[in-house]
């Protein structure tokens, strides 16, 4: 068991790394959020049903458990246009920043959801957040529709974080990503139908598009989708949430070294970062703590 939670964590940050290259992607890519989260989950689905047919894995699930998917699903779906739609009208930076918050929102509905006890430093952990946030927003006030997006997209991370944190019990990582991503796209699909969306232009893609959309569906998204779920096998949904916020750091980095200039933010901003940076250490200290004294 402590070898395969090492393990997990190690995934979890890997997973983390290439969700920070997701945001520098979504910037990259020239079309509007709604389209490109339909072509992501599209894409990513239909290659999870290859590894599952590949697999020969058994697709059945329960009815309760399929609606939840749904539910997932399109909360997953809600969540990419709300973050992809906030680094459009902002910036790569400033979104993932933001982004961190759903430690916070985590810390509060986590104990609700499960039923146990609220633990006093994750809701510590959370407020940090917090202040991390207000510096930023305060250097960073020309990004305000941006910023408010990011944290719609962030209440909406740790609501689907907390319903796979319940389905992982009992479905396969890669059942759940099929019927997760699968529900997303059709909700999507169906919203733009009503919509008029599907038009020639839609698709119409150029093809460095093609290109970023295929590595976004591939390893951001198939991969990473059930590599996710799978670690929160033996890693709190908490946990995962609060490492997650890792992805500013690793997103920032990358964002200033592909995009440049235009990810140069002020130094307040950066203080605000270091403090997010800084409650993942202390929050994988004190887990740490905790498990060596339930031993």
């Amino acid at each position: 068991m402590p070898n395969d939670k090492l393990k997990d964590y190690l995934l979890l940050h890997l997973i983390v790394f290439i969700w920070g290259f997701t945001a520098i992607l979504g910037k990259l890519i020239t079309i509007d959020a709604l389209p490109l989260v339909w072509y992501r989950m599209g894409i990513a689905s239909l290659l999870i049903l290859l590894y599952i047919r590949y697999k020969k894995l058994s697709l059945s699930v329960s009815v309760k458990e399929l609606l939840w998917m749904v539910v997932g699903g399109i909360t997953i779906a809600l969540h990419w246009i709300a973050f992809f739609k906030a680094i459009k009208v902002s910036n790569v930076s400033v979104t993932l920043a933001t982004m961190s918050t759903a430690a916070f929102f985590t810390a509060f509905l986590e104990p609700i959801w499960y039923g146990r006890k609220i633990i006093v430093y994750e809701i510590g952990f959370g407020l940090i957040v917090i202040v991390g946030l207000y510096l930023i927003f305060q250097v960073e006030t020309d990004y305000f529709e941006g910023i408010v997006l990011a944290l719609i997209a962030a209440f909406l991370s740790a609501i689907f974080t907390l319903l796979n944190g319940k389905l992982i019990k009992s479905q396969r990582p890669s059942v759940i990503s099929f019927y997760e991503l699968g529900s997303g796209v059709l909700f999507l699909s169906l919203f733009m139908v009503f919509q008029g969306g599907f038009t020639r232009e839609f698709f119409t893609l150029s093809i460095p598009d093609w290109i970023y959309i295929g590595i976004l569906a591939s390893a951001c998204t198939a991969f990473a989708f059930i590599t996710s779920v799978k670690v929160m096998r033996n890693i709190t949904p908490y946990t995962v949430v609060l490492t997650v916020n890792l992805e500013p750091v690793y997103g920032i980095i990358l964002a200033f070294m592909i995009l440049g200039d235009d990810e140069k933010m002020r130094p307040l901003f950066y203080l605000g970062g270091v403090i997010i940076l800084l409650t993942v250490v202390a929050n994988g200290v004190l887990k740490q703590i905790d498990m060596k004294k339930n031993k």
